[in-house]
């Protein structure tokens, strides 16, 4: 059994991140660490993992020392050197947050007003978008997980972009999401006065996903992407809904366009696309692992509209995260994973 430990494990992604873990064959949790609850155990946190009583909270130096691969479950700017510290140490590390998703240190400083403590340590640390670098993360001691809007808009145009069938600038990523995606803190906009019986756009033109997206999609593109992203609060607690309005470069066969999409996803077990004439909604992913789609097309305006919905917390971060463990281990790919869709 592979020793896995979770730093940060009583936000909402470590404690989903704990609670799938705990359906999976192949490994053992550990421990978790937190600054904020050490010593207390996390059904006392989260009374529905009563089956959970013997883990209690840490210091990170402790579950750092016993796990095999750790899973970071905090906030950007906090897990590079822990991450450091840990590759010291030959441990495998998967970071939840933004401090390795950009190669670009410029990007990352200009978005997150930091620079790269240790250079080396991102250039061999893998961007972990399984459809995209599979074969990379593979190889990787240093996984930086994805965001969860950046995974289901790249899914989203993909084959789009590989294949030279858009026009890579002008893109318009409209997306929704539930409030587990603001975390467990507490802020303004996540009261339930302010967000019930609301909707509600915000950082517009000005969300950190936006550079994320457009550095992963230009490692395949021939023109280099820019978008526009626009994120909006729903008043749910979990699922993204991406609506990506593209151009296309010439005329288009919506058949055609569709059979790309099975082909390029065929392989692929947390894809599913859907027939022509469907609509992706959340509620046919929430609590899964699946990212689905829809294609669509606008003849009067000549718009290519991709519809891409996946649950936040899982495909989107627990379960993606759990994903790369899975391929970096040499695990089925689908272990602890094949929870199908909630029917309500």
């Amino acid at each position: 059994m592979v020793q896995v430990g979770v730093v940060g494990g009583t936000g909402y992604v470590g404690a989903e991140l704990i609670r799938l873990l705990s359906n999976h064959n192949k490994i053992k949790i550990s421990g978790i660490s937190s600054t904020s609850y050490e010593g207390k155990s996390i059904n006392s946190l989260y009374p529905g993992f009563y089956n959970l009583k013997e883990l209690v909270c840490e210091k990170d130096d402790e579950v750092i020392k016993r796990s095999d691969l750790i899973f970071l479950a905090l906030p950007s700017g906090v897990s590079e050197p822990i991450v450091e510290k840990a590759v010291a140490k030959d441990k495998i590390c998967i970071d939840m947050g933004a401090d390795f998703r950009f190669k670009n240190e410029s990007s990352y400083k200009k978005w997150y007003g930091k620079n790269f403590i240790t250079p080396k340590l991102h250039e061999s640390s893998v961007y972990g978008l399984p459809e995209l670098n599979r074969e990379y993360i593979k190889k990787s001691r240093v996984i930086g997980n994805p965001g969860c809007y950046a995974t289901s808009v790249q899914i989203g145009v993909l084959p789009l972009i590989s294949e030279g069938l858009i026009e890579e600038k002008g893109i318009i990523a409209d997306c929704k999401s539930g409030l587990t995606g603001a975390g467990k803190t507490l802020s303004e906009s996540s009261h339930f006065v302010n967000c019930n019986e609301s909707f509600s756009a915000y950082k517009v033109a000005n969300h950190r996903h936006t550079p994320e997206i457009e550095e992963n999609l230009n490692s395949v593109s021939k023109e280099g992407v820019k978008l526009t992203f626009i994120p909006h609060l729903i008043p749910i607690n979990r699922g993204i809904l991406s609506t990506i309005y593209t151009t296309p470069k010439g005329p288009i066969d919506i058949e055609k366009i569709h059979q790309k999409y099975c082909e390029f996803y065929k392989e692929e077990p947390f894809v599913r696309i859907l027939p022509l004439g469907e609509v992706s909604k959340i509620n046919n992913v929430r609590l899964s692992n699946y990212c689905c789609i829809s294609i669509h097309y606008d003849s009067e305006n000549n718009k290519l509209i991709i519809i891409s919905c996946l649950d936040n917390m899982i495909k989107g971060a627990a379960g993606q995260a759990i994903q790369n463990m899975n391929i970096v281990l040499g695990f089925d790919e689908k272990e602890g994973l094949t929870a199908l869709p909630a029917v309500f």
